[in-house]
């Protein structure tokens, strides 16, 4: 690892374990390639998404890889009526990161955030470093040490 990234660093600062991962951003585009081609199981690789809420707040969602967020489950589990997910081209100014290298760890202001449920089932998940082509792998758990979060059921029921 030739360098580290700000969640990195943010999680060193903290004394939290963490594995990092990268892999080669030319190869591996969508989240569902970052997964295969890190061999894990897509369940257990998380994305990064940011929405705004018809109030104005601003909240992140963190699902597998393969789901769709339920705009209508995440709605209801921060308690506003509508929510939608915010312009690609207001993600950098809000939270310091780009499209595709979004962390829930290390965003320039706190935001509210809700992990789809299954995240707390798996001993670690993995979710990106804040930079295109890095992946940190740790426990759930450990994230509130950093990161104020809670979880529900936030994606698209699959039948």
């Amino acid at each position: 690892m030739e360098d580290k990234t700000n969640v990195m660093r943010i999680l060193d600062q903290k004394k939290i374990s963490y594995t990092a991962h990268t892999y080669d951003s030319s190869k591996a585009i969508s989240g569902t390639e970052v997964a295969a081609y890190l061999n894990q199981n897509p369940d257990r690789v998380f994305k990064t998404l940011v929405t705004v809420a018809k109030s104005g707040k601003n909240y992140v969602f963190v699902i597998p890889v393969e789901e769709e967020l339920d705009l209508k489950k995440a709605a209801k589990a921060v308690g506003e009526k509508s929510i939608d997910m915010l312009k690609s081209k207001d993600l950098l100014p809000l939270t310091g990161y780009i499209h595709g290298g979004c962390s829930p760890i290390g965003m320039k202001k706190l935001f509210p955030t809700t992990f789809q449920k299954e995240a707390e089932e798996y001993n670690t998940i993995m979710f990106s470093a804040g930079k295109i082509g890095y992946q940190v792998e740790m426990n759930i758990k450990d994230l509130a040490k950093v990161i104020p979060y809670k979880t529900a059921d936030i994606t698209i029921d699959n039948i």
